[in-house]
């Protein structure tokens, strides 16, 4: 394990090098090193919040409606 706190010119240069390095905005295809970043996203949310929305809504419904008539 390296522990030292300083680094050597080369090292220094290096690192600079690679955080200034621009972003390539005419080719904005993800990087070779993230095949993740090219599959899609999953869809599950998109179809299970409507869902949740709607069940919800028929429960408030119904404790509106069974809630008035035990009086």
């Amino acid at each position: 394990m390296d522990t030292r706190e300083s680094k050597t010119p080369e090292e220094e240069l290096e690192h600079l090098k690679e955080v200034l390095e621009p972003e390539d905005f005419d080719d904005p295809e993800p990087d070779a090193k993230q095949p993740e970043a090219k599959q899609p996203p999953p869809r599950t949310m998109q179809r299970l919040l409507p869902i949740i929305i709607v069940v919800l809504g028929l429960l408030v419904a119904a404790m509106l409606i069974y809630s008035g008539s035990a009086q």
